[in-house]
C-alpha cells in the first residue's frame, strides 16, 4: 500500500482561486486524498518569513474545503526573531486555527516551547530555515519538534539520508528550486527581519517597502549578488526516496519567471 503524503505550497496563489481549483492546476497529478496539508499565508502577522509578506493565499473559504477534506493547515511561522511578548500578541490567531490536524512550521526554538505549553493540537515541524543538514542535527531537532524538513540539497546526500532512524518524521523536498544550488541562503535571515514591517503595515505601505527591500535592493539574494545559472524546478525521485522509507513530501509549483520555485 502506497502511504506517500505531500504538503503543498500556496505561495503566489491568489485569494480569490479556491484552493480546489488551485491543486487541480498546479498540482494535477497528486489526488486529494494523498494531501496532506498545504501551506501559505494567512492573516497579517510578523512570525512570517521564508517568502516577503505581502498578502493572503489561503482564505476562509479555501480553510472551509480543507477542513471538509481532511487536508491539514501549515502555518509557515518560521521568522527567526520571535519574541515573548510578540507571541502574546499573536495568541488569538494561533487560537483560531487550533485543531487536529493542522500545524506549525517553526525555525525559534523559543516560540515552539510556547506553542506546545498553550496549544498542544498542533503538530510542529522545523523549518527548512534551520538548515538542518547533519545526522547530528537531526537527531538534536528531534528532540523538540514532531517533524523536521530537510534543506533540498540534503536530497542528494544518500549516506546521510540512509542514516536516519526516523525517516516517518521527515519532510524532503519532492522537487527544488533556486535553494537546491544556493552557495549561501543570505535571504532566510533578511526576509525575517523585513517581514517584521512587512505583517504589521498596510497594503501600500507593503507594497512599498517591498519594493524598496527586494527589488531596488540586491544585498538580499546571492543570486543577485553573484548570478548562477537556475534550472528552474527540478523533480526528484519520489519513487527512491519511499523504498528508502520515506513517506512525506513537500511541494513547490514552478515560478517560470525567476526560473525557481514558489
Amino acid at each position: 500500500m502506497d502511504n506517500t503524503v505531500y504538503t503543498i505550497s500556496a505561495r503566489g496563489k491568489k485569494l480569490k482561486q479556491p484552493v480546489n481549483e488551485y491543486f487541480k492546476s498546479f498540482f494535477p497529478n497528486i489526488p486529494l486524498s494523498k494531501i496532506d496539508s498545504i501551506f501559505g499565508f494567512i492573516e497579517p502577522t510578523t512570525l512570517y518569513s521564508g517568502r516577503p509578506f505581502l498578502c493572503r493565499q489561503i482564505s476562509e473559504k479555501d480553510y472551509q474545503f480543507l477542513q471538509n477534506n481532511n487536508i491539514g493547515l501549515r502555518i509557515p511561522f518560521t521568522n527567526h526573531y520571535i519574541s515573548e511578548n510578540e507571541y502574546q500578541k499573536y495568541k488569538p490567531l494561533l487560537e483560531k486555527y487550533h485543531r487536529k490536524g493542522n500545524s506549525i512550521i517553526i525555525s525559534n526554538n523559543d516560540f515552539v516551547r510556547w506553542v506546545r505549553k498553550d496549544f498542544p493540537l498542533y503538530k510542529i515541524e522545523a523549518s527548512i530555515l534551520k538548515e538542518i543538514d547533519s545526522i547530528e542535527k537531526i537527531n538534536e531537532a528531534l528532540k523538540l519538534y514532531d517533524t523536521i524538513v530537510l534543506p533540498m540539497n540534503v536530497n542528494t546526500n544518500i549516506k546521510l539520508l540512509e542514516s536516519i532512524d526516523q525517516k516517518d518524521r521527515i519532510t524532503l523536498f519532492g522537487n527544488a528550486g533556486c535553494a537546491l544550488t544556493c552557495p549561501n541562503r543570505i535571504c532566510y535571515d533578511y526576509i525575517s527581519k523585513r517581514n517584521k514591517v512587512l505583517g504589521n503595515s498596510s497594503f501600500i505601505f507593503r507594497i512599498t517597502y517591498y519594493y524598496y527591500s527586494f527589488f531596488l535592493r540586491r544585498n538580499w539574494c546571492m543570486h543577485k549578488i553573484k548570478p548562477r545559472k537556475l534550472h528552474g524546478i527540478k523533480d526528484f525521485d519520489i519513487d527512491k526516496y519511499y523504498k528508502m522509507g520515506f513517506r512525506r513530501f513537500k511541494m513547490l509549483r514552478e515560478h517560470t519567471g525567476r526560473n525557481t520555485g514558489y
